[in-house]
C-alpha cells in the first residue's frame, strides 16, 4: 500500500504540480529529478511570493527574506534562481548575467550599480556583473558593479569580489584581500544534459 501511495503522489507531483509550478514561475528551470519536488517548491515559495506578493513579479522562486531589485535586467541560465536562498539582496538595474548552474549563498549581496563618487545623487559609469557557468557563491559574499566571474568557480564565504575572477578556481578570504587557488580538475556535472522540469 505504501508503494502504491508513493507511486501515485510521485505521478501527481511530476505531472500536475509540475505544470502548476511552470505556470507560476515560467523561468524556473531545474532538473526534473534530483532537486526539490514540485510540492516543496509550492510549500516554500507560493504563499509569500504569489499571495503576499513579496518579490511577486519575479518569474522564478524567490525566498521571502530576499530582495530582488530590477529583475527585468537579469539574464539567467538554467539551474540559476537568484534569490532562492534567504537574505540575498540583488540590485540588478545595471545588468546581471548569470550562466547555467549558479548558486548564490545566504546573505549575499550583488549590486550592479553604484553611486557616482562626485555626486551621490547620480549613478556611477561602472555597471553590470557577469557570472559564468557552474559557479558557487558562498554565504555572506559581496559582489560589486563591474565584476566578472569565469566558469567553474567556487567563491568562499565572506569574500568581497571586485574586478575579474578567472575560470577554474576557488576564491577564499586572504590576509589582505582574497586568494585565488586554481582547480585541479574540470567540473563534473553538465546541467544542460538533464531533463528539465
Amino acid at each position: 500500500m505504501r508503494k502504491v501511495l508513493k507511486y501515485i503522489s510521485g505521478k501527481l507531483d511530476d505531472n500536475i504540480l509540475r505544470v502548476f509550478v511552470k505556470w507560476l514561475w515560467p523561468q524556473y528551470k531545474r532538473p526534473r529529478h534530483g532537486y526539490m519536488k514540485n510540492y516543496q517548491v509550492l510549500k516554500q515559495y507560493f504563499i509569500s511570493q504569489k499571495i503576499l506578493r513579496i518579490n511577486g513579479s519575479v518569474p522564478w522562486p524567490v525566498d521571502f527574506r530576499s530582495k530582488i531589485v530590477g529583475w527585468e535586467s537579469i539574464q539567467k541560465g538554467i539551474c540559476s534562481d537568484p534569490g532562492d536562498n534567504p537574505g540575498i539582496y540583488i540590485n540588478a538595474s545595471g545588468g546581471l548575467k548569470l550562466g547555467n548552474n549558479v548558486n548564490i549563498g545566504q546573505n549575499s549581496i550583488l549590486t550592479t550599480t553604484n553611486h557616482y563618487k562626485y555626486d551621490h545623487r547620480k549613478k556611477s559609469h561602472t555597471k553590470g556583473i557577469e557570472i559564468g557557468d557552474n559557479v558557487w557563491i558562498g554565504a555572506n559574499v559581496s559582489i560589486v558593479a563591474g565584476s566578472s566571474i569565469g566558469d567553474n568557480v567556487t567563491i568562499g564565504a565572506g569574500c568581497f569580489i571586485r574586478g575579474s575572477i578567472p575560470s577554474n578556481c576557488t576564491v577564499i578570504v586572504g590576509e589582505k584581500s582574497h586568494d585565488i587557488i586554481p582547480k585541479t580538475k574540470d567540473y563534473e556535472w553538465d546541467c544542460t544534459k538533464d531533463e528539465l522540469g
